[in-house]
């Protein structure tokens, strides 16, 4: 890592950061750039493609990126940011693994003419095919009934075939793509350490991906640390972590919020002790 420690966060701009780091270093990113002009990050500006290059070097083959990103309205008209984004890593060699959603269970009503807006993008970018797939799973509501034969795929010759022998329904099946969580006040676990940023992502978000595209001992990368959510959950889950912040003022809280979780976890907070018995249940595909 050159003169950088990992399980620390430095105040300095990502792409100075992301230089000092090594060659195939890193085995997960996690992180939400600030996009568009939708929050005040302080003056920020986001040099995408050099953003992008470095972060191709310093990930390891068969590691995973994961962008979380949105798009600004104006007039009526969304800026496709995020796509301009995407396929700038795909020219760069990255691999779109999967476009999945962030849902907000519960989203700020707004005044306008269209639906209410409740997601973001949460762009899955692999260096090569994904070395770890930890696919979370979850309970079948009709499991244990049988199946009538009647779940159906359609190819190319025009023909529906069968998709399910008939059957019992499995107790469990793969998550969707789909993710939903509570934000903001209502977000579970946030009494794990209350942060504060104009933009942060679930905790149990952070949790879901570092589980997934990750195991115990490696390195989570967030270029865009913000409040320290990525290092938080990497910290629970036994992960290392290193980040990058520009602002000051985000960068001292999120190392405050860090020393904060370590007094936790050594007095065995509830939250925390709660936290990490619902990961252990959490059952995986392999």
């Amino acid at each position: 890592m050159n003169d950088l420690l990992l399980d620390d966060i430095y105040w300095i701009r990502c792409e100075v950061g992301l230089k000092q780091l090594n060659d195939d270093s890193i085995d997960l990113v996690v992180t939400s750039p600030p996009y568009d002009e939708m929050r005040d990050y302080n003056g920020f500006d986001l040099r995408i493609e050099e953003v992008i290059g470095e972060l191709y070097r310093v990930m390891k083959t068969g590691g995973i990126a994961v962008w979380v990103a949105g798009d600004e309205t104006r007039g009526g008209d969304e800026s496709a940011t995020t796509f301009e984004h995407i396929i700038k890593f795909k020219k760069i060699g990255f691999i779109l693994y999967d476009t999945m959603i962030f849902k907000k269970q519960n989203p700020p009503p707004k005044n306008h003419r269209r639906y209410e807006q409740c997601f973001e993008y949460m762009f899955i970018l692999s260096k090569g095919k994904p070395l770890t797939t930890r696919l979370i799973m979850q309970s079948c509501k009709k499991a244990g009934k049988i199946r009538s034969g009647n779940t159906y795929i359609h190819d190319k010759s025009d023909i529906y075939f069968s998709q399910h022998k008939e059957g019992k329904v499995f107790s469990e099946k793969i998550r969707s793509n789909i993710w939903e969580y509570t934000v903001g006040n209502a977000e579970k676990y946030k009494n794990i350490v209350r942060r504060q940023h104009p933009a942060k992502f679930p905790i149990l978000l952070a949790r879901d991906h570092i589980l997934s595209w990750s195991n115990e001992g490696e390195v989570i990368l967030d270029p865009f640390m913000g409040s320290g959510t990525t290092a938080l959950a990497a910290k629970l889950l036994n992960r290392k972590y290193i980040g990058f912040e520009i602002s000051k003022d985000y960068w001292q809280r999120s190392r405050e919020y860090l020393k904060l979780l370590d007094q936790k976890i050594k007095t065995d907070d509830k939250t925390i002790l709660k936290f990490r018995s619902e990961v252990d249940e959490i059952m995986f595909r392999l």
